[in-house]
């Protein structure tokens, strides 16, 4: 569902090709809920400009295949269609063209809008109301997976480690690991209170396994995966099984507010950033993760040795608390685990 409340767009402008973009975006059987002044009925029967407004959405909407739901006051719903034959049943010109294979990229970056109907090409054309509910819709089978070109020991060996790791992370945030003894919490030690994280950021989430494994163990986080422009793009994948993720390139500012995350992970980031010639330096990377994280949130990175090295070092010019953890199962890599400070303003 996409759902825009007075969220300013004119959605009548440049041809409609707003619309289409939202209809790219939506599963086959998705919902466009728009609320809008523009949209009732009693205040564009005054105004002739408002009515002209509406009746174009209105129209275009119809065009795009789909269905007028509801509308009640200045509240709309419409319903994407499920069914691909229904943009070769309209009439000729009545709207946007279905794009043509060169066209219908399925993950776009950086790239114009596109004036033609998005979609129709792709092997993931699949109606929300034939998909597993949730929470079911994260398992995916042999054949949903083959659509990724991934085999079902790539994912579930990425589900074993991700379980693992999520036991192994809960344990060591602690202040107790930054002491000169550092220890994880024992039975005598106060176990980290249940709702301790909420919003965490998978800096390279690959295939969403934190995601999913920080469910399954019962954690109330809310988690945003990110897929490396650098790497492979397993955002369809993500989406399909549930979760929210986006596109990104980690030389650029990541689009929300600081102190958005209380935790940052990035497992295999820097050895993905550092094996092509980025336009940005590991300190850059480190200076974004300081702006996203609240104060006391925790950052965790696992990567090769020689990498978590160089990252301690930089962890002195943040003032993060940091420690190198070793990881039982595989000695060519480390664990970076660090605490973001709180600093208290000084008395005058």
């Amino acid at each position: 569902m996409l759902h825009c409340a007075r969220c300013g767009i004119d959605w009548d402008e440049k041809d409609g090709i707003f619309l289409i973009e939202v209809d790219r975006v939506l599963k086959p059987g998705g919902y466009f809920v728009w609320t809008s002044p523009l949209t009732n009925v009693q205040s564009f029967l005054r105004n002739k400009e408002k009515q002209k407004r509406w009746n174009f959405v209105r129209d275009f909407a119809e065009n795009l295949c789909w269905e007028l739901m509801s509308q009640q006051e200045e509240t709309v719903l419409w319903k994407k269609t499920s069914k691909k034959n229904c943009y070769n049943s309209r009439k000729p010109g009545s709207g946007p063209p279905i794009c043509s294979k060169g066209q219908d990229v399925e993950s776009p970056y950086y790239r114009p809008l596109q004036n033609c109907i998005g979609g129709t090409h792709s092997r993931r054309w699949l109606p929300i109301e034939e998909r597993p509910t949730w929470p079911s819709r994260s398992n995916l089978n042999k054949n949903e997976l083959a659509l990724y070109g991934l085999h079902s020991e790539e994912i579930n060996e990425d589900t074993t480690d991700s379980r693992t790791a999520v036991r192994n992370y809960w344990s060591l945030l602690s202040p107790l690991i930054f002491s000169d003894h550092p220890k994880r919490p024992g039975d005598e030690d106060p176990s980290p209170p249940y709702n301790m994280l909420r919003n965490v950021l998978d800096m390279n989430a690959r295939y969403g396994g934190l995601n999913a494994a920080l469910l399954e163990a019962g954690k109330s986080v809310w988690v945003m995966n990110v897929v490396p422009t650098s790497g492979p793009n397993y955002l369809p994948l993500i989406l399909d099984r549930g979760y929210v993720g986006v596109l990104h390139d980690w030389c650029e500012a990541f689009p929300t507010y600081p102190r958005t995350y209380d935790m940052v992970h990035a497992d295999g980031l820097l050895s993905l950033e550092t094996s092509q010639h980025r336009r940005c330096t590991m300190l850059d990377l480190f200076t974004e993760i300081d702006r996203l994280l609240r104060p006391e949130g925790w950052i965790l990175i696992r990567d090769a040795a020689p990498l978590v090295e160089s990252a301690r070092a930089l962890t002195s010019r943040l003032k993060w608390d940091a420690r190198i953890i070793e990881i039982e199962s595989n000695s060519d890599e480390r664990l970076l685990i660090c605490q973001k400070p709180f600093f208290k303003k000084q008395a005058m």
